[in-house]
């Protein structure tokens, strides 16, 4: 085999032809794509909050200005999992088929021209520790692990069949989206606040105004309204480096091994009229184009071409010095160039099925659907009943992105392991926001459903006021621990929640009492009380408790309009 790259003399290099200029022109529109593709991608996730006024009396409208799911929405394996896990097709997936149908044609266009995942992965690649010789040509071979994803694709949508749908975990979209929004954001706004915060605090005239405009520029931009806070947001961040980290040693190495949308797409192109022709009495083995790959599909002369495995970079057309390799539409194919379907075996692929489905009620022997299942799981208004609801939710963190007082969490195990990173309400971190419907508008698969805020509230659309013969949608129950209220236990004047309560009229009223306390002295105080069948559980009276620990009134999601059979009274509030 000759030297990788020629000779190391520097004139004899200089001789060596640079490859073809039309891969080369190629090769710069991908990145081109690749560079515009990844922008967009950014845009739309720094627009997906509100930064408008929710009091009703203004006449801006509550919702967001842009398509901010429209990765999620363009995405073949949410398209084909939700398909699978809901037997239904949703009314946006014309962007996946288009997708789907791309990839039919051309092959693996969207992992070397759209991923915003890919992309990042790329880059991180670039910064590979330097190996030298074989050690070097052989690292990016492909290798058998390499089928993994495959495996994996199987498994999921083996779960997905039997409506579970898990795929949201490793789907490069929502696992970005995710990871960006609980955990690398939240990190770096969180630094960026800190900064500026000190510099204004040196007094300096020229620091303070470079900490005014860096909150001028970022803030209106880039920044929260307000500090996030996501309580697993580290586990989550140190799952997402490690990913970017592991590039540095096997390129790509995300798509290459995990991605089972990478998967997907290899199953697709198979049928792809637009692949490689190799001229193999040309190659001299130089290997130029195997340093160059990006999929590890083998695009040197003289071995099978693994079309399945091509992110269509081109880097090997721009790269050949010889003329080797040529992209066209139906292309020749030489006995050598024999198209090498994706490695799997029949065993491996009805094992990773088998595998699937009996993780199924190992997942469902926890508490996640059951009965008594965490009273303090509550989901976003509009959600689905839980069944139903983990056959939808691809944990993608849109919901939790978009959330005005970051009430959304990501769940770890108050849903059962099936439930992991969907998305619940804690109310000591923020409250649902009473005219807020953002989280079903950004809820790309219809987990959260899509509801208007006079349905919400259960207000007639027309007049804004009350409608008698609507209900207003509850996500849960506020209850009193009467022993550590203010007024009910230590008789202290306080009532804070009913001041906060939103609706109309107020589902938490007082009842003012003469207590004596125990020096003899007689005070008046006002005891709060819950009207259950007017409270809709938005949790902004838990979140304004002043009793810090432990508040004295908390919601649970008893009475959440969801359910059917999680009701206070059977005839009350469930959908019909």
């Amino acid at each position: 085999m000759k030297a990788v790259n020629g000779s190391k003399n520097p004139s004899e290099k200089s001789k060596i032809p640079q490859g073809s200029s039309r891969g080369r022109r190629i090769r710069w529109a991908r990145r081109i794509s690749q560079g515009f593709f990844l922008a967009l991608f950014f845009f739309l996730l720094f627009q997906t909050e509100f930064r408008g006024n929710f009091d009703r009396a203004s006449s801006e409208i509550i919702q967001l200005k842009y398509p901010v799911s429209l990765f999620l929405e363009m995405d073949p394996l949410v398209a084909v999992s939700t398909a699978l896990s809901t037997h239904a097709i949703y009314n946006k997936v014309i962007l996946a088929l288009i997708i789907i149908a791309g990839t039919i044609f051309i092959g693996r266009f969207f992992c070397g021209w759209i991923c915003p995942l890919g992309t990042l992965n790329q880059f991180f690649s670039s910064f590979k520790p330097e190996r030298k010789g074989m050690m070097k040509i052989d690292s990016n071979r492909y290798k058998k692990w390499m089928s993994t994803k495959y495996y994996l694709l199987f498994a999921f949508l083996a779960l997905s069949l039997f409506t579970s749908l898990q795929i949201g975990l490793l789907d490069p979209i929502a696992f970005l989206i995710r990871s960006l929004t609980t955990s690398i954001l939240p990190g770096i706004s969180a630094a960026l606040r800190h900064a500026f915060d000190s510099l204004y605090a040196s007094n300096i005239g020229a620091l303070q105004f470079v900490a005014d405009a860096g909150y001028y520029v970022l803030g209106a931009n880039l920044l929260s309204y307000k500090p996030q806070y996501y309580h697993v947001g580290f586990l989550i961040g140190v799952i997402f480096l490690a990913i970017l980290v592991l590039n540095r040693f096997i390129t790509r190495f995300w798509c290459r091994g995990i991605c089972p949308l990478g998967a997907l797409m290899g199953l697709f192109s198979r049928w792809a009229i637009f692949g490689m022709e190799k001229d193999h009495a040309k190659c001299d083995d130089c290997n130029r184009c195997l340093l160059h790959c990006q999929g590890a599909c083998d695009p040197q002369g003289k071995v099978p071409w693994r079309q399945a495995e091509c992110h269509l970079c081109f880097n090997c057309e721009s790269i050949c010095p010889h003329d080797v390799i040529k992209f066209k539409f139906f292309p020749k194919q030489e006995p050598q160039s024999i198209l090498v379907k994706p490695d799997l075996k029949r065993r491996r692929v009805m094992e990773s099925v088998a595998a699937g489905v009996v993780a199924l009620p190992l997942f469902r022997a926890s508490l996640g659907l059951a009965k008594n299942r965490n009273s303090r799981l509550i989901r976003p208004p509009g959600s689905l009943e839980e069944e139903e609801f983990l056959a939808r939710c691809i944990r993608c963190g849109q919901c939790m992105k978009v959330c005005p007082t970051n009430a959304i969490q990501p769940v770890l195990h108050e849903s059962g392991i099936e439930g992991i990173w969907t998305p619940m309400l804690v109310m000591r971190a923020g409250y649902c926001e009473y005219n807020c419907v953002l989280c079903g508008e950004v809820c790309p698969t219809g987990a959260i459903w899509k509801i208007t805020e006079a349905e919400k509230t259960g207000r007639s659309p027309e007049t804004g006021e009350p409608d008698p013969d609507a209900k207003p949608i509850k996500i849960g129950t506020a209850f009193f621990d009467r022993g550590r209220c203010l007024p009910w236990a230590m008789d202290i004047p306080c009532i804070v929640c009913e001041e906060f309560c939103p609706t109309s009229p107020k589902a938490i009223w007082v009842l003012q009492e003469e207590v004596t306390r125990s020096d003899g002295t007689v005070v008046t105080v006002q005891r709060p009380r819950v009207d259950v069948d007017r409270c809709v559980g938005c949790g902004i009276c838990e979140n304004a408790c002043p009793v810090q620990d432990r508040p004295a009134v908390y919601v649970t999601n008893i009475g959440e309009t969801r359910s059917r059979t999680n009701q206070i009274r059977l005839e009350s509030g469930a959908y019909k």
